[in-house]
């Protein structure tokens, strides 16, 4: 489907990021015309500028702890159907402590399922690329390259390796499911998928989040979107009932805010170590996450003591979707929304309540709709 920018502008890309020179004794630095900082030396996730640059003075682990992370996280790998059977508790909570970045690539393979097409596929993706692809999506699907972290290492060039594997790893998903073709948003989980593992195992992990994770998302109508857009204003009724009153007096509709949240994986949203975090707990606990993470994102957004606050602070649908749009960064910081995400519970009996509810809303609404237009004709 050809998405027409779902996207809002994100400030996160013209925020100015302070840099900590004392960590680089050969690092050297600029701005880059959006006032970001633009350093010669890559970050350690291979940023060199924008705002996921990260200081190195932060989040960093003791050695020992990470080797023995490491360590355990090797052994359930090597046993992992079994460790999900009869350690499913105990790997949920090793997720949440955070997956060792060397052990990443293959925890998410195994956590996907992608371990599984990539063997019963081997190859299969390489012939993919051969193919020359519908020229409607590769047009598509070029226009967007340069716009995938251009301050990355891997993307930095237009022309570059990283670019290329982008590329093809979208030119393959639409050969592979040419009903959905290419989405705007699915570009930037392709990329940093892409940024984690090679070409071929980012492919098929991409396939099982598209397929299985964000299953119709991309579809024509994106009527699963709106769906869950209406589960998260339901929730948030019952758990923010002074912002649900905001948004609802505004006429807010959840797509305004959480489009972009929800189809791109919150890969556009959330800085570079909390995205991580997060995605190692959402690729375990699935979909259920996101709606976790945006009433997370909707309270830092709109702060309030009371209903009158808010609409003195938020006076007008304006300053309402700038604020959701562009949450403050230091209330994403790791630590605080991570434990944030943890604790909160949503029991499975409300998910699937409100799952029927809304589906059943959408189903009735798409039976009048259709028996207005008989009616017209």
């Amino acid at each position: 489907m050809k998405a027409a920018s779902p996207f809002p502008v994100n400030k996160m890309e013209n925020r100015y990021v302070d840099n900590d020179e004392d960590n680089y004794s050969d690092a050297s630095s600029s701005l880059a015309p959006n006032g970001s900082v633009v350093s010669t030396v890559p970050d350690r996730h291979g940023f060199l500028g924008g705002t996921q640059y990260l200081n190195e003075s932060k989040h960093m682990i003791s050695a020992n702890k990470t080797i023995e992370r490491e360590r355990k996280w090797l052994n359930m790998t090597a046993n992992w159907d079994k460790q999900m059977i009869r350690n499913f508790k105990k790997v949920q909570n090793r997720c949440r402590k955070g997956i060792p970045q060397s052990i990443r690539p293959r925890a998410w393979l195994y956590l996907t399922k992608a371990n599984k097409l990539l063997d019963q596929k081997k190859n299969f993706y390489y012939k993919l690329c051969d193919q020359p692809g519908d020229r409607k999506w590769i047009e598509d699907i070029r226009k967007d390259l340069h716009r995938q972290f251009p301050y990355h290492e891997m993307f930095v060039d237009n022309d570059g390796t990283g670019q290329k594997e982008l590329f093809n790893v979208l030119k393959a998903y639409t050969i592979l499911n040419p009903v959905i073709g290419y989405c705007q948003a699915q570009a930037p989980i392709a990329a940093f998928l892409l940024m984690h593992m090679p070409a071929e195992q980012a492919f098929w992990c991409f396939v099982a989040i598209c397929d299985d994770y964000l299953s119709d998302y991309y579809s024509p109508g994106m009527e699963t979107l709106i769906r869950d857009g209406n589960i998260l204003f339901a929730l948030l009724k019952e758990r923010e009932p002074k912002i649900y009153k905001l948004l609802k007096k505004q006429s807010i509709d959840p797509i305004m805010y959480m489009t972009e949240w929800f189809l791109c994986a919150f890969t556009r949203t959330l800085p570079w170590p909390t995205l991580l975090r997060f995605w190692d707990i959402f690729l375990f606990d699935g979909i259920k996450t996101f709606f976790k993470m945006g009433l997370i994102m909707i309270k830092i957004s709109l702060p309030e003591k009371s209903y009158s606050d808010l609409k003195k602070r938020f006076p007008t649908m304006c300053e309402t979707l700038e604020a959701l749009r562009n949450p403050p960064l230091h209330m994403l910081e790791e630590e605080r929304i991570i434990k944030k995400l943890i604790l909160l519970e949503i029991p499975e009996d409300t998910f699937k309540y409100y799952h029927i509810q809304q589906s059943s809303l959408r189903r009735k609404t798409k039976e009048t709709k259709k028996l207005r237009e008989t009616d017209v004709f």
